[in-house]
């Protein structure tokens, strides 16, 4: 009699899984980190603290944004399965010339980042503010099951650059 061997059901989903999760990150901007500070020892696992990225926008030259995010430590925390609490801020700067684009979609994503294991992140939505010649960067909070109504803005004027 031959046997039958079949592979785990888990191992079907990986390259699905894998799709999915390289999908849901293409286009958005990748920020560096600029520093993070304590704001709670923890004995057990990482620190509590607040975390400054950096990003450009990916569409306009001349625009850099900094967001700070507290960042949840603890053991759950340092094995990246704690959900990081909805508190950050952001502040965008214009650093050169900025040309806008023909094309510059009047709503788009410009950052994201996971802020738990599933289903949260914080979100950089530009939107363009063309009477007043102004571009505008909401940071927002989302739960893909239910809202979070947390958020910061920032806004640039497009002006020449000396």
């Amino acid at each position: 009699m031959t046997q039958v061997h079949s592979l785990p059901a888990w191992r079907h989903l990986a390259p699905t899984l894998t799709c999915l999760l390289l999908a849901l990150t293409a286009g958005h901007t990748r920020a560096d980190e600029v520093g993070c500070v304590t704001t709670a020892w923890r004995f057990w696992g990482a620190n509590h603290k607040v975390c400054v990225d950096a990003f450009r926008d990916p569409q306009v030259d001349g625009v850099i944004c900094h967001v700070s995010q507290a960042r949840t430590g603890g053991v759950s925390g340092s094995l990246g399965m704690a959900e990081d609490p909805s508190h950050f801020s952001l502040s965008c700067r214009q650093t050169g010339p900025i040309t806008i684009p023909a094309k510059l979609p009047k709503n788009e994503v410009v950052f994201s980042e996971d802020t738990s294991l599933l289903f949260k992140e914080t979100r950089v939505v530009r939107l363009w503010d063309e009477p007043r010649q102004t571009l505008v960067y909401l940071a927002v909070s989302r739960k893909i099951i239910e809202g979070a109504p947390a958020h910061s803005l920032s806004t640039v004027p497009v002006m020449p650059w000396r």
